[in-house]
């Protein structure tokens, strides 16, 4: 699947790492040592939470597209 999720990237410290999270699909994120391999890692883990979701009955968001943060 194509993911048309907004996917936020940042530089952790903690994790020495960059980490992807996915704002509109609660809890999903990953890591990766470059942008790539995180955008790589968190597409997997989209289709992931959405197959799961699927198998669990729960609700799967709609892609809101560029969301806005203060």
């Amino acid at each position: 699947m194509k993911s048309k999720y907004e996917i936020i990237i940042y530089w952790s410290s903690e994790d020495d790492c960059l980490l992807a999270e996915v704002p509109e699909l609660p809890g999903c994120m990953a890591d990766g040592k470059d942008y790539n391999e995180a955008i790589e890692n968190v597409l997997i883990v989209i289709d992931e939470w959405i197959e799961t979701a699927r198998l669990t009955g729960k609700e799967i968001p709609e892609p809101k597209g560029r969301l806005l943060y203060a």
